[in-house]
């Protein structure tokens, strides 16, 4: 059974800085895409970022670019997101999610998705 779990979410001032990581068990992934997405309160699940099985291909939300760094460790079968200068408007749920094929921003793209975890930027 695969499963996607996320952590490192919390409550940050803004300015501040976050590290999420989305461990996958259940088969190796690889050979996959690995991406973030978000969803605020009242607002639809967005593209946040994503990267391929190699690591060397990746893409990224215009909201967040340059503050946000996705990586990934295959060997951990983990993927990470560095939130760096983080705002009030990145208040959301953060999903990770698990796709064959390369880096995509459309949530049909991926096959497997987390639970979310909360990331909230007080100002």
């Amino acid at each position: 059974q695969v499963q996607l779990v996320e952590s490192g979410g919390g409550l940050v001032q803004a300015g501040g800085s976050l590290r999420l990581s989305c461990a996958a068990s259940g088969r190796t992934f690889g050979s996959y895409a690995m991406g973030w997405f978000r969803q605020a309160p009242g607002k639809e699940r967005e593209f946040v970022s994503a990267i391929n099985w190699s690591g060397r291909s990746t893409d990224y939300a215009d909201s967040v670019a340059g503050r946000f760094t996705i990586s990934r460790d295959n060997a951990k079968n983990t993927v990470y997101l560095q939130m760096n200068s983080l705002k009030p408007e990145d208040t959301a749920v953060y999903y990770c999610a698990v796709g064959a094929g390369r880096v995509r921003t459309a949530e049909r793209g991926y096959d497997y998705w987390g639970q979310g975890t909360q990331v909230t930027v007080s100002s």
